[in-house]
């Protein structure tokens, strides 16, 4: 199986969960996949994932069409909004940087807006690009958004967000104090997370935008530790992330962390990226429906 990051799996990887990565899909049917039918009615949830938009009203800069991410976020609204999904998540780096406080909140405001056209409520994950000239505050009070990490109960599933956004000495990101390549979850937040998850028995969806599953410098210092407190829980079917722009899975304590690709990367309407989630704990099925550039992945015996 492909390893997109180069790091030796574990040899159990196989042992409890069938996996099996398919091609991306270009335009295809909602509650269609693999050549079969999706029986919606038995799907208790189902989420639209959006990672790494960078919007800003700025000119193309290599393979970043800045202004293109206005129509592709058009284009997924219209899709999520079919399929009505129940709730939106971003990964991470909603928007990019700007020469002032002031343009970088423009930039907000306008995705922001394009936004308000879905018909499910969304949850941010916050990425470096989002507290770049912003503080954590003043991103989180532009998207109506209380906490940077938090749990969402959705239909007996818990979606868990994390913040990773912290410098190695503990500082939070805000106005350029920070080096992209330095990130970690504090200890605070992963007490949190553990007292989170010995809450309940209800199976969880983790969602953060930097990586926990690599340890170079897309990924998050206290990785091992966290990866720890998620597999000694029994209840994290799957962890899904961002920040690197592209197509990359793996399994770490059986817990798939699927690395989802970035939206910003390349001219619309060739080119664009996001997912239709498909999670039955009961049956323990998941599955990742990619739309253009996004991989799709079905995932079967979940514990």
């Amino acid at each position: 199986m492909h390893n997109p990051s180069g790091l030796e799996l574990s040899s159990r990887r196989l042992s409890k969960r069938l996996f099996l990565k398919v091609s991306s899909l270009s335009t295809p049917a909602v509650g269609q996949l693999f050549g079969q039918p999706i029986p919606t009615e038995d799907w208790p949830l189902r989420l639209g994932l959006i990672s790494d938009i960078h919007y800003a009203d700025l000119p193309v800069a290599g393979s970043r069409h800045y202004r293109d991410s206005i129509q592709k976020v058009r284009e997924a609204i219209a899709r999520f909004n079919d399929a009505q999904v129940d709730a939106v998540l971003c990964l991470g780096d909603l928007i990019d940087s700007g020469s002032t406080v002031e343009k970088e909140l423009g930039h907000l405001q306008t995705i922001r807006e394009e936004l308000k056209q879905l018909q499910a409520p969304i949850a941010f994950v916050l990425g470096n690009h989002c507290v770049w000239g912003l503080t954590k505050q003043e991103f989180l009070t532009g998207v109506g958004q209380a906490s940077a990490y938090q749990c969402i109960r959705l239909k007996g599933i818990r979606l868990i967000l994390l913040d990773a956004c912290y410098r190695h000495d503990g500082a939070p990101y805000g106005r350029q104090n920070y080096d992209w390549k330095e990130a970690d979850i504090p200890i605070s937040q992963q007490l949190w997370l553990e007292k989170t998850l010995q809450d309940s028995e209800e199976p969880a969806l983790v969602f953060v935008h930097h990586r926990l599953d690599v340890d170079n410098h897309y990924g998050i210092r206290s990785a091992a530790k966290v990866r720890r407190i998620l597999e000694e829980s029994g209840q994290v079917a799957a962890v899904f992330q961002g920040h690197n722009h592209l197509n990359a899975h793996q399994i770490f304590g059986e817990i798939h962390y699927l690395t989802m690709q970035a939206m910003i990367e390349g001219k619309w309407p060739e080119k664009n990226a996001y997912s239709l989630i498909h999670f039955n704990p009961a049956k323990g099925d998941l599955i990742i429906e990619g739309v253009h550039d996004q991989a799709s992945y079905q995932i079967k015996d979940l514990p």
